[in-house]
């Protein structure tokens, strides 16, 4: 297996979530070769800080905007290119969905309630963070509709 640069390893991802007809929800992506569902993610570019790099990740692969919170919600690690890889996993409070998106093309998007999510993310190590998501859903998503379109 083929090794990377060492901050390969070092991720970070976003929860993307807001209300939509009065009710939490949160945004699944697809991935791009299996089409599973996922949350987006990328490494954690040489400058940027583990929340900036969530947030363009969140751009890039959903086409969403928003707040991020500053503080790490949880983590999750996974194998690849030969090592573990270590995901930050910070919220996003989305205020913007887009129609156009760099990777729009590469991927779908799905809204689904805050329980439903672990049961329909395709990596196992995503799971345990979206159920502690749901636990605390109602801490995060107490406010009117957020996003705009």
């Amino acid at each position: 297996m083929q090794h990377k640069p060492q901050y390969y390893y070092s991720q970070s991802a976003v929860i993307p979530y807001f209300r939509k007809n009065g009710r939490p929800v949160v945004m699944l992506i697809s991935t791009r070769k299996k089409q599973k569902w996922t949350l987006p993610k990328g490494i954690i570019e040489p400058g940027h800080s583990p929340a900036g790099s969530a947030a363009k990740e969140a751009f890039e692969e959903a086409g969403i905007r928003g707040q991020i919170r500053d503080q790490r919600f949880d983590y999750f690690e996974y194998y690849k290119w030969g090592g573990i890889c270590t995901v930050d996993v910070f919220l996003m409070e989305v205020s913007e969905v887009l129609d156009q998106w760099p990777e729009k093309d590469e991927r779908q998007r799905t809204l689904v309630d805050p329980c439903q999510a672990p049961d329909l993310i395709g990596r196992e190590a995503i799971k345990p963070v979206l159920e502690h998501f749901c636990r605390e859903q109602d801490r995060w998503s107490g406010r009117p509709d957020t996003a705009r379109r």
